[in-house]
């Protein structure tokens, strides 16, 4: 008993001395013209406190991002190798193209929808819907692969498949940002976004190992990993962010401070959904290239990996410019080296620019998309900014079937190349300046500080 009343009265003397220390630094702040927000009293009381909660890896962090990881491995899986599928079915290049159009524009319109429901609070119902209807998906292509073969069925599916995408994805980065820390922001998405690139990257590969043995287990192991993102569903926990119910309006299903990163993602994907679309098909009739067309996959994992892991805080401490630059740059030689000097070498280097160019730009401009959005608009943001990546595959992979049948695969890759100048000058024009801009957020505090 004595000994506690001890401890309690040189807990009382280190908290009055802690108070008198802090009043003295602060008169001596003044005078020297420092903040309080960033002097050392600041750091005295605030300090413990602030790192607490600034911890990034958390266990539910963790768990969104495997999920998110899984949605995507179970969508580029199958998208990769459905124009294969198509041709199983007896139709060409142009008819696998407008497949992947149709699954992005269902994406399209479902998602403001989404992202409306999001913002009214249905963040976990909405991800349990999606993540359902992608499990059950793939059996519907099992059961067109087996059972009846038919390919306005097969759109069916697609389109159905669309949907539960744009509610599994827009839904696991809407739980991220409202887990991920502000002081983190940029990383966390960065990190979120490293778990899509990689399942970007590496979901063909599989989905070409697994094509090779059938459909059938292609099919089946698409579903069982969403069957796991299932479990995983089942112990995340989300952080309950005070929302009021808002009706849905139409001209608020957009947040338009998310519009300048989205229109320059959506270009930018034009050339990423020829590459996811028709890679594999390109290098299974280019005669100079004698490699697995599943290995441009997996050179481009390990570009993301040391991309995110090398320059994954630049974004934070520079912001998106020099992403939204260099990776347009890098995709545009990485087009340009297969289409007019394909073999295994330059086969090899498209692989890594291209796998820096994906894995740069996306999560940077993102965390440009849903920077300045309100806890109550994320939804919004976040669909916003999915509306525009999932438009942009879907529009490039049409692009791209309708090019191959109208001039081959070489002439393809070197038109849609195109995209990569165009995106450059859409940034220039609307990004560059706007308060969604990091870039220029930072720049206009420099200026001030001046």
């Amino acid at each position: 008993m004595l000994n506690n009343e001890y401890r309690e009265y040189d807990l009382i003397k280190l908290l009055h001395f802690k108070k008198f220390f802090a009043i003295m630094i602060n008169v001596i702040e003044q005078q020297e013209g420092v903040s309080p927000d960033y002097g050392l009293t600041s750091f005295l009381f605030f300090k413990e406190e602030h790192m607490k909660t600034e911890k990034l890896w958390t266990k539910n962090f963790i768990i969104i991002i495997i999920i998110n990881f899984f949605v995507f491995l179970n969508h580029l899986m199958i998208l990769s190798t459905f124009p294969f599928f198509i041709s199983y079915l007896g139709y060409s290049d142009s008819v696998s193209g407008l497949c992947a159009t149709i699954f992005s524009l269902i994406a399209v319109i479902c998602r403001p929808f989404i992202g409306w429901m999001l913002d009214n609070g249905k963040r976990k119902v909405i991800l349990l819907i999606g993540l359902c209807g992608m499990a059950l998906m793939p059996m519907g292509y099992l059961f067109v692969y087996t059972a009846f073969s038919s390919i306005i069925l097969a759109i069916i599916f697609r389109m159905a498949h669309g949907c539960a995408l744009a509610c599994s994805n827009t839904s696991t980065s809407t739980i991220a940002t409202d887990i991920i820390p502000h002081s983190r922001f940029s990383e966390g998405m960065g990190m979120l976004g490293m778990a899509t690139a990689l399942a970007t990257a590496i979901a063909p590969s599989i989905g070409e190992i697994l094509m090779q043995h059938s459909f059938y287990l292609l099919f089946f192991v698409a579903t069982l990993i969403m069957i796991i993102s299932l479990i995983l569903f089942s112990i995340l926990k989300t952080p309950t962010i005070p929302l009021t119910y808002k009706p849905l309006k139409i001209k608020e299903l957009v947040e338009k401070n998310a519009l300048p990163a989205s229109c320059v993602v959506l270009v930018f994907l034009f050339t990423y959904g020829s590459l996811e679309n028709y890679i594999l098909k390109f290098v299974s009739k280019e005669s100079m290239i004698t490699l697995s067309g599943g290995l441009y996959f997996t050179i481009m994992a390990v570009m993301l990996f040391l991309t995110r892991i090398l320059i994954g805080k630049v974004a934070d401490q520079k912001g998106e410019a020099i992403f939204v630059y260099t990776c347009n740059i890098c995709m545009l030689i990485a087009l340009f080296l297969i289409a007019f000097i394909p073999n295994n070498i330059t086969f090899l280097l498209s692989a890594a620019l291209s796998g820096y160019a994906f894995g740069g730009i996306e999560p940077a401009l993102q965390s440009m998309a849903v920077s300045i959005a309100p806890p109550q608009r994320r939804g919004a943001a976040n669909s916003t900014f999915l509306c525009a990546y999932d438009m942009g595959i879907g529009l490039g992979g049409g692009i791209a079937g309708f090019l191959i049948d109208l001039t081959g695969y070489n002439h393809m890759f070197a038109i849609i190349a195109i995209a990569n100048i165009l995106s450059i000058l859409i940034y220039m024009a609307i990004g560059r300046k706007h308060p969604s801009s990091l870039t220029y957020r930072l720049k206009m505090q420099n200026e001030k500080q001046a």
